[in-house]
């Protein structure tokens, strides 16, 4: 297990990680997620050894990291451009930390092989890199990184340059990877539905700190804050008062079991269906197409709410909407 206390990292007056805790189980699939310059790829490199800490601790199975090299923690980093040697081969590049490390030369062509067959890429090993996709790039970035067999694997936003149907497909693809293989990965990416889609829980950072963590199902569900809610789009948020029971929207007032006061309220789109024969009545201001659904973003008094439907409706158009207060979500902060 990797364990995380107290990390601090700043330059100068910048905070980068600011007093972190962060544990990561064995076998676990950790997404960390977050707005660019939140420390992300800072909190790789300090577990990775690559930077130090101003304060707080990192350890392993118990362990502490502190003074340990980076070749001796058995971590595997993925950097975000691949960092691949375009003059050398493809088995070449897949070979460099194995060569580096203590691997026995004599297994190091069986290493190489096998973990480009993990990857999907069997029989590419005399490849150059310069004739290869960005996605075979990426799986061979990969390749190299599984190679030496790490007990902790790092990956800094592994997909990120890739077009949207490739990283549909390897995100599938690394998730069956990382299961069939029981790895323990720490994931980042600034994309929610990359994280949710691969990691068994998810960590969103601001600022240097932690704000959630939990499975995908908990945060989408129960987001905590407004900044976690609006970072994972649930940027449907009203102010409401709860009274004997009762919470007033403005237009609409429904039963609530939150205690009276005053709270910010997220409106998910699976509170909302379209229903002609409601009281309830929004309008329309932009419909668009989801495959195969359409998100329908209309103004319910002063609200701004998202419907999903299986019909458009023009904008503009006033249409009746059923509500399931059972379905808002009260935040935290």
């Amino acid at each position: 297990m990797l364990r995380l206390r107290g990390l601090t990292v700043h330059y100068g007056d910048h905070i980068a990680l600011a007093d972190l805790d962060l544990d990561v189980a064995d076998g676990e699939v950790m997404a960390v997620m977050g707005p660019s310059g939140c420390g992300k790829t800072t909190l790789l490199r300090v577990i990775a050894g690559l930077e130090d800490a101003q304060a707080g601790s990192a350890t392993w199975d118990g362990t502490s990291l502190d003074g340990t090299p980076p070749y001796q923690r058995g971590f595997g980093l993925m950097f975000q451009d691949y960092a691949l040697f375009p003059h050398r081969t493809v088995a070449q590049n897949v070979a460099f930390g194995l060569r580096m490390g203590d691997t026995d030369p004599a297994d190091v062509t069986a290493r190489v092989d096998d973990a480009l067959e993990k990857v999907g890429l069997a029989g590419y090993g005399a490849r150059s890199i310069g004739n290869l996709s960005g996605g075979e790039q990426q799986r061979v970035a990969l390749a190299r990184t599984l190679a030496p067999s790490p007990r902790l694997v790092m990956l800094d936003e592994p997909i990120g340059s890739l077009d949207r149907t490739l990283r549909d497909r390897l995100i599938a693809e690394m998730r069956e990877l990382f299961a069939e293989l029981a790895l323990t990965v720490l994931y980042v990416t600034h994309d929610q539905g990359e994280a949710f889609a691969v990691a068994d829980r998810v960590a969103v950072m601001r600022a240097g700190g932690i704000e959630r963590v939990g499975s995908p199902e908990e945060i989408w569900s129960d987001p905590r804050t407004e900044f976690v809610a609006r970072f994972i789009g649930l940027d449907s948020i009203t102010t409401a008062v709860v009274s004997n029971g009762t919470i007033d929207l403005g237009w609409g007032t429904f039963a609530s079991p939150a205690p009276d006061g005053t709270y910010r309220i997220v409106l998910p789109p699976q509170a909302f269906a379209l229903n002609s024969e409601s009281a309830i009545r929004a309008t329309v201001r932009t419909a668009s197409y989801r495959g195969g659904d359409y998100d329908i973003r209309a103004r319910l008094g002063s609200d701004d709410i998202v419907v999903t439907s299986s019909t458009a409706a023009p904008p503009g158009t006033a249409v009746g909407v059923t509500v399931d207060p059972s379905r808002f979500i009260v935040l935290a902060d």
